[in-house]
């Protein structure tokens, strides 16, 4: 029995899937296995955390089912954002104004650490500054967008309040007011994974896969995970980076899995503006948008709240028709159709938060329940907090995002 719930976590092809990449090594397990800390997953939460170990000091053992990389990560859409889900406002009256702040701040943080992270370490994955255009929608209309942008000033952001007027004059965007924000990047989601593992990978943490971790046990002496293939593998701490394949012994606190639905057209370059930002909708469920190195655009959204995979590889041709709708009502003279269309799995939380820290009830066990918009921000994240937690002094935004807190 797995350790944590098995998915088939997308379908269809993304266009990162079609960029050649040179295979990462991985080691077969034919013995039992030592290491300060055991890594749950070898997608980008696990290479990013396993590289804040790594460059800690910590040997690592890294485990993946499949291998790395062949889960959720290339089906990201890659719009690595500060801004969350759930607009500050909201947050603001449903956690307080204080933590609400601290929250956004910790994300705007946590994506400048990568950008800087990901520099240092020579990563090529076609890392690219963006702004970001937040459209008024069903959840924010004009007067709430305007309260929204004072709210972001007030907590330190630089951000712009844009009339529909300006916003179809500068981007060729359908007008609807609209929230200009700065400093979020657009990147290769494979490629920005494999640079992290490749950089843990060097430091000499060990990678095993396919391997399934059929049990976890933990006591105040340690960690040992028995492998479905036999071997076991012990150490002082384990982190679970297993993403929408929710560990069984880690608390959900309001996650669930729903379905979203992607799409990548041909390359266009001239169809849209060159500077062309992010977009997105303060809307529930929201379409978002970015346009890739090739001059494609990326579109998603039309997500349900569902997590069975044959409803969701069903609803694909449908949905994509839906978003090649929007799309084409969002941006004028675009052609639409899809080169490349896919589905997948993708983790949603109450408040757009995400969950990183000490297992309740599980000594020395970890969990990053990235949940959100923001995956790739929070994996981030969760590999600053986990490296303050394992191998230093803690982490002074601990408490926003522990499995203990209160919303």
């Amino acid at each position: 029995m797995a350790a944590t719930v098995a998915r088939d976590l997308r379908t269809g092809r993304s266009p990162w899937m079609s960029r050649p990449l040179a295979a990462i090594p991985t080691l077969e397990m034919k013995r039992d296995q030592k290491a300060d800390v055991i890594v749950l997953g070898a997608g980008i939460s696990g290479a990013m955390v396993a590289d804040a170990l790594t460059d800690a000091g910590l040997d690592v053992v890294i485990l993946d089912r499949r291998g790395p990389l062949l889960g959720s990560t290339p089906a990201s859409t890659a719009l690595l954002q500060y801004e969350i889900d759930t607009p500050l406002t909201k947050l603001a009256a449903t956690i307080g104004l204080d933590r609400a702040e601290r929250i956004w701040r910790r994300s705007k943080l946590a994506l400048g650490a990568l950008r800087e992270r990901a520099a240092y370490l020579g990563i090529d994955a076609d890392i690219a500054d963006r702004d970001t255009l937040y459209l008024a929608g069903d959840l924010l209309d004009r007067e709430a967008l305007a309260l929204e942008a004072e709210a972001r000033r007030r907590a330190g952001f630089e951000v712009s309040l844009l009339t529909g007027p300006a916003v179809r004059e500068r981007y060729r965007i359908a007008g609807r007011p609209a929230i200009l924000g700065h400093g979020n990047l657009a990147a290769d989601p494979r490629r920005l994974a494999a640079g992290f593992l490749r950089a843990a990978l060097g430091r000499g943490a060990r990678l095993y896969a396919p391997v399934t971790a059929a049990q976890v046990e933990a006591t105040a002496s340690g960690v040992s995970v028995a492998t479905e293939e036999g071997p076991v593998v012990r150490g002082a701490s384990l982190v679970f980076a297993t993403g929408y394949e929710l560990p069984k012994s880690v608390p959900r606190l309001g996650h669930r899995v729903v379905s979203t639905f992607c799409l990548a057209t041909r390359p266009q370059p001239r169809a849209f503006a060159t500077d062309l930002p992010f977009v997105w909708e303060a809307s529930e469920p929201y379409l978002y948008m970015r346009s890739d190195q090739d001059g494609r655009i990326i579109c998603g959204g039309e997500d349900e709240d569902l997590a069975d995979e044959e409803t969701r590889d069903a609803l694909l041709p449908m949905k994509i028709k839906t978003i090649q709708a929007k799309l084409a009502t969002l941006l004028p003279g675009i052609d639409t159709e899809a080169e490349y269309a896919w589905c997948g799995s993708f983790g949603a939380s109450e408040t757009g938060t995400p969950s990183i820290g000490p297992v309740p009830r599980l000594p020395g066990c970890y969990a990053v329940l990235g949940y959100g918009g923001n995956g790739i921000t929070f994996s981030m994240m969760a590999a600053q907090i986990l490296r303050g937690q394992i191998a230093g002094n803690g982490d002074p935004d601990a408490d926003l995002f522990s499995f203990r807190r209160r919303f």
